[in-house]
């Protein structure tokens, strides 16, 4: 709450068609359902346990909107040449009526999100409305390390992590895996899961800090790494990292690529 005001919140779904990598990826299948209908499911369960909550998928294309239409979800058009998701919602809140206080960027890639990462980001801005960008961290154990190595021999750019000061603010993210753990070996008998945060790609903004970034050029470590998070950090937004926990073995990111998609239907037949 700000004041007397209740807080409005948005859950944005932007889900483009044209990927480079993955043409039509919102609306390839995983397990007989598409990925949009996936992420639209878990976005209603969690916002169904709210009040107020505007929930829509916005799109640049005229299948995923008809697929909108067919999960029974509202959809808004937006340009064909947004060039983030973060774009694409700003450029979908300024069709709505008002503004939210808050809005959650729920990727249309991104069908494993388990509901309680949504929950814990809309609970992090209710316990601090001043909040500029929330987004959440899980700590890998040592198996989940070692496939997220073996999965970066072939698709490299699959997987981002994150290092965190001690206050839970994100100092860096990166394709890379990091940080580099000397002395690996030992670490592994005395500590049960690792030092590494897996990102999971998903943020809540307050709007009119989405509204700043959009703004901002895109930054230079920000298109090496093909992370828009860098050019938050390479000006000076201050990015909250939100610790959730995840079961051993749970796919913790995006489907970026088909091989990751490949990852995926392999994970949940095992």
């Amino acid at each position: 709450m700000r004041g007397n005001k209740a807080m409005k919140i948005a859950i944005a779904i932007p889900a483009r068609y044209a990927s480079t990598r993955f043409p039509g990826k919102p609306l390839a299948k995983i397990g007989g359902q598409t990925m949009l209908a996936r992420v639209s499911a878990l976005a209603r369960s969690v916002a169904a346990e709210f009040t107020g909550i505007t929930l829509f998928i916005t799109t640049e294309d005229e299948r995923i909107a008809s697929h909108a239409a067919e999960l029974g979800m509202d959809c808004v058009l937006t340009p064909a040449d947004c060039p983030t998701g973060s774009d694409r919602v700003l450029a979908a809140l300024r069709q709505l009526p008002q503004l939210p206080d808050f809005v959650i960027n729920l990727q249309g890639d991104a069908p494993f999100t388990p509901p309680s990462v949504l929950r814990a980001l809309i609970q992090a801005f209710k316990d601090d409305p001043q909040a500029q960008i929330v987004t959440p961290v899980h700590r890998l154990g040592w198996a989940d390390l070692d496939r997220l190595r073996a999965a970066k021999k072939t698709t490299p750019f699959s997987g981002t992590t994150a290092i965190l000061n001690a206050d839970n603010q994100a100092l860096w993210f990166s394709k890379t895996i990091i940080p580099a753990i000397r002395g690996e070996d030992r670490l592994r008998t005395q500590e049960p899961v690792s030092p590494v945060y897996q990102h999971m790609g998903v943020y809540g903004f307050r709007t009119d800090i989405l509204e700043k970034f959009c703004s901002l050029p895109q930054g230079v470590y920000e298109q090496l790494e093909g992370l828009e998070q860098l050019r938050m950090l390479e000006n000076g937004l201050r990015i909250t990292a939100v610790k959730v926990d995840l079961e051993p073995g749970a796919i913790q990111s995006g489907i970026d690529t088909p091989e990751d998609l490949e990852r995926a239907e392999a994970l949940l037949s095992a």
